[in-house]
């Protein structure tokens, strides 16, 4: 019998990680990561807020907190909700109770599936661009619920210390694709940075935790991986 996943459920923080099948790379090329990021903003933006992310050259890791009363919405409501595009989704931010006076046609989305949509799409994306066939990621992504501060700083210094942990940097800053550089840039950024900071007491504290060497194994060992 296939092993149950843990549903993603509204207002709940998660840790969130996959990689190649049989550990191929996902990324190739800077497109490639670019290309994903794009689809992520499309799939996984309109249901949950996101922390932290990194990905590495064939796995990526995500902290990430689903959003509460967020339907999709159609203008139309003669059209098929199942036949419309996603496109098409017109995503808001809705009491739940006001569902039954909504003269529109609403649907509650369903967060695991923005992920297969995701991954999906980059598959497609990824066998058209170099010319191969088949499945690129494992079969059911891993999504680990986070239910404390002390453990969400964990997930978070363990997702940004990845590349320093396989080797491609010496610290999180040298390394292009994860949220470290938007954390501590000016930047606009749909990364909620200003939470991460205060989970940390401020940008000094964020750095200097990020600073420390920091035994990748133990903090494994600690969030179960």
């Amino acid at each position: 019998m296939p092993e149950l996943k843990t549903q993603l459920l509204p207002g709940n923080f998660y840790h969130i990680f996959n990689r190649g099948i049989n550990s191929c790379d996902l990324f190739h090329e800077s497109t490639n990561y670019e290309h994903f990021l794009g689809l992520y903003e499309k799939y996984i933006s309109p249901v949950a807020d996101t922390f932290a992310w990194v990905l590495m050259p064939n796995h990526f890791h995500l902290l990430v907190k689903v959003k509460e009363n967020v339907v999709y919405k159609y203008s139309n409501a003669d059209r098929s909700i199942d036949a419309v595009r996603f496109e098409d989704h017109k995503w808001e931010t809705i009491d739940r109770n006001d569902l039954s006076a909504c003269t529109d046609s609403v649907k509650i989305p369903k967060p695991h599936l923005h992920f297969s949509h995701l991954f999906n799409s980059y598959t497609k994306y990824f066998n058209n661009y170099f010319d191969r066939h088949g499945n690129l990621f494992e079969r059911a992504f891993e999504r680990k619920p986070i239910e404390n501060l002390a453990y969400l700083k964990q997930v978070l210094l363990y997702i940004h210390n990845n590349p320093v942990h396989h080797g491609f940097c010496s610290h999180p800053i040298e390394y292009p694709w994860s949220s470290y550089l938007s954390c501590i840039s000016g930047k606009p950024t749909k990364l909620k940075r200003e939470a991460v900071m205060d989970w940390f007491g401020g940008e000094a504290n964020f750095k200097h935790c990020h600073d420390q060497i920091i035994n990748i194994e133990d903090i494994e060992k600690s969030l179960d991986l």
